[in-house]
């Protein structure tokens, strides 16, 4: 619900609009993975690397379906979190907010490390130590002052970036396909099951982010209906486009296996020094875009828990003038700038992964559970089949989690310290508590109580 001013329940104006949504949703998607993973898919697998941006393309498009019926049932800022919230425990809740919340800290960590290396294209001096240190805190500190300042602003800049971020990927493409060697397109040997589905796994990473659409809700104009329309148009969109460039890197890259920057490399090679320039510069548009989207999305994490007391209510704050969880912004980007100034690229690329497959299951397991019970909001959207897709998806995200147990304990013990906040916090709670504050509304919820009981 929203009063005349726009501004919802949550004291949070909802100024994202049907296209903007659709624009957030690709931003989220198209960041780093793409100016990066073709060369390593292609070192795995080869020429088979095509089809295993399909089959990835398949396999998210399936999940994405889940969350477009999931989604369609609620107006509340919180995503996954919300929707584990309304299906399981609240411990449950807390983790899976836990999760995706690190999931967004640790790809903002990884993709801003990997746009210094892109900036060295134009200046050799933004990779050394004090340089690299000034750039991280000014974009860390832009991006922050334009999330402060309202969510119209925050959308128009990622208007902005996903327009610019399309221009040099479509630039590529429509070039690319003009200088293809049909050679380079030669099948060889089937690769081991292990590493297509390995490759598969290093592609979730630049298929994902779309769920960061879902986290902002509650500043989404009608997102019932807008935010499964605009899911589905991204990922038409992102799977035609990431298909495309990976045809383009084989065709016309000879030595794409060893490429650390293969759209940059293929581009110099059709198109002389101007293409590998206007590659570079659309990289940094494009990760530059989706840190936008990083920060807007995971500062709105730790807004809803403190919202549902699962934080202290200080970090539910919204600003009197700009309508904005500056408090929930603030921590975020002090702890984003914080891990890019300590990490690299390749560090935390895989736990960002795999923190987004296990909260993208619990979502998929939700839709079954919600069709079967009737203290929740009807869907706006009801997918045909919807659940056998959830098992099929399912399925899909237990295929990829199996093929990576060595980084899974990484994720595991991620997954530990998250349980051990939310325990240490309600312990916490419980004992500041007065008698005067033993009211049922604002009891925090046990560990076993689930939201429904609070009726």
């Amino acid at each position: 619900m929203q009063n005349k001013a726009g501004v919802g329940d949550e004291g949070l104006v909802r100024g994202i609009r049907r296209w903007d949504l659709v624009a957030i949703a690709i931003n989220g998607i198209i960041g780093a993975g793409i100016f990066g993973l073709p060369s390593q898919v292609y070192s795995l697998i080869g020429t088979y690397s095509i089809i295993a941006f399909i089959v990835c393309a398949l396999v998210v498009a399936l999940i994405i379906l889940c969350f477009a019926e999931v989604s369609s049932r609620f107006d509340e800022t919180g995503g996954p979190y919300l929707y584990a919230r309304e299906a399981y425990q609240p411990a449950v809740a807390f983790e899976i907010g836990w999760l995706i919340w690190l999931a967004r800290v640790t790809a903002f960590a990884a993709n801003c490390n990997l746009l210094i290396n892109y900036v060295g294209f134009f200046w050799s001096g933004a990779t050394t130590t004090f340089w690299r240190a000034t750039i991280i805190v000014l974009i860390v500190t832009v991006l922050a002052i334009i999330n402060l300042l309202g969510i119209r602003q925050a959308a128009i800049v990622s208007n902005a970036f996903t327009i610019g971020k399309l221009v040099a990927l479509i630039i590529f493409i429509a070039a690319g396909l003009f200088f293809l060697n049909p050679q380079a397109f030669a099948f060889g040997s089937a690769p081991a099951t292990a590493d297509f589905s390995r490759s598969v796994l290093l592609l979730v990473y630049a298929f994902t982010g779309f769920e960061m659409a879902t986290i902002p809700a509650g500043e989404v104009r009608d997102p019932q209906r807008n935010l499964p329309r605009a899911l589905l148009i991204a990922i038409l969109v992102v799977a035609i486009v990431y298909i495309l460039v990976q045809i383009v890197c084989v065709g016309t890259l000879p030595g794409l296996a060893q490429s650390t920057k293969p759209l940059a490399d293929a581009g110099a090679h059709f198109l002389g020094t101007a293409g590998g320039a206007i590659i570079s510069a659309g990289a940094v548009i494009s990760i530059t875009g989706n840190l936008n989207i990083l920060l807007l999305s995971a500062s709105r994490l730790p807004f809803a828990m403190a919202e549902q007391q699962q934080l202290p209510k200080l970090i539910g704050s919204v600003h009197k003038r700009f309508f904005t969880p500056y408090i929930a912004i603030l921590i975020t980007a002090a702890l984003m700038m914080l891990l890019t100034l300590q990490s690299s690229f390749l560090a935390l690329l895989t736990i960002s992964t795999l923190a987004r497959l296990v909260t993208y299951g619990a979502t998929c397991l939700a839709l079954p559970l919600f069709r079967h019970r009737n203290n929740v909001p009807p869907p706006a959207f009801r997918l045909p089949g919807g659940t056998a897709i959830a098992i099929l998806s399912l399925m899909l995200i237990a295929w990829l989690l199996a093929n990576s147990t060595r980084e899974a304990q990484a994720t595991a013990v991620a997954a530990g310290v998250g349980l051990l906040i939310y325990i240490s916090y309600w312990i916490y709670s419980r004992s500041a508590r007065k008698p005067r504050d033993r009211q049922p509304s604002s009891t925090p919820l046990s560990p076993s109580q689930s939201p429904s009981d609070r009726s």
